[in-house]
């Protein structure tokens, strides 16, 4: 498998295959290329919308040129306990920041903070570590707590005197996962405040009602599997659930039909 930058040509063979509609994981095997790496070079430049070959080339040589002229603050990786690959852990963690940005969590600052505390050790870092190890500003670090706090995907923790560390561990997606569900309460609650505004029986009103009535039962769905996955994953009977079968058993719920 090639390793190195992307060249202009494979550029040129993405964009072609974005344009035919192919997936990021069959571009990559046309180009012997591994997927995360078309992942990144896309979500880079532009998304899958608006990506164009000519750019992101250039983008890269200009970004490549601003590494090479601006003083590096530590060009090493950092070394890492176990043994672990230094460049293999940056890479792993590179690719771990995209998948968040792809899956909602659209800030990189945020998703690169939530990754530094998932791959450590501890599980936990106090603010002066998350500058120290992502290179940036006390203020950048504070706003992308504040959200992640706010998602139930860290937590703080005081030590003696005043500072702070910020947690992730085995409960947090969980917590993340009940705080959606409350977000989408909140909607439930709204869209049936409007159905009552205009009308029960109008369309507008009707609408409405079916927004809630299927955000309510979404609401519903997702706190009972969170709950289920913790009970099963953390209560020590395994992930094979009571059944054995190598999933949490399932209701056979269907939702309100209109």
């Amino acid at each position: 498998m090639p390793g190195g930058r992307l060249t202009q040509q494979e550029r040129q063979q993405i964009a072609l295959g974005l344009a035919d509609g192919l997936a990021y994981a069959e571009i990559a095997r046309r180009l012997d290329r591994p997927t995360s790496t078309i992942t990144r070079e896309v979500t880079r430049n532009g998304g899958p919308a608006g990506y164009r070959a000519d750019l992101a080339h250039r983008a890269t040589e200009h970004r490549a040129h601003r590494r090479r002229t601006a003083a590096p603050r530590d060009t090493a990786a950092p070394a890492q306990a176990h043994g672990r690959d230094p460049e293999a852990v940056r890479a792993y963690e590179e690719e771990f920041t995209t998948v968040l940005m792809q899956t909602g969590l659209s800030n990189k600052m945020m998703s690169r903070v939530l990754v530094c505390l998932y791959t450590t050790d501890a599980g936990s870092l106090t603010a002066a570590e998350l500058v120290d190890r992502l290179g940036v500003s006390p203020a950048s670090i504070s706003k992308a707590i504040a959200f992640l706090e706010s998602q139930g995907l860290v937590r703080r923790e005081r030590e003696e005197g005043r500072r702070e560390r910020y947690v992730v561990d085995d409960d947090v997606w969980y917590q993340s996962m009940l705080a959606s569900a409350r977000s989408t309460a909140q909607m439930v609650e709204t869209a049936r405040q409007g159905a009552d505004v205009m009308g029960p029986t109008t369309p507008a009103g009707t609408r409405l009602e079916n927004i809630a009535r299927y955000l309510d039962f979404i609401t519903e769905s997702i706190t009972r599997a969170a709950e289920q996955a913790r009970d099963v994953l953390y209560s020590g009977r395994g992930v094979g659930g009571i059944g054995g079968t190598g999933e949490p058993e399932r209701e056979d719920t269907e939702p309100p039909v209109s």
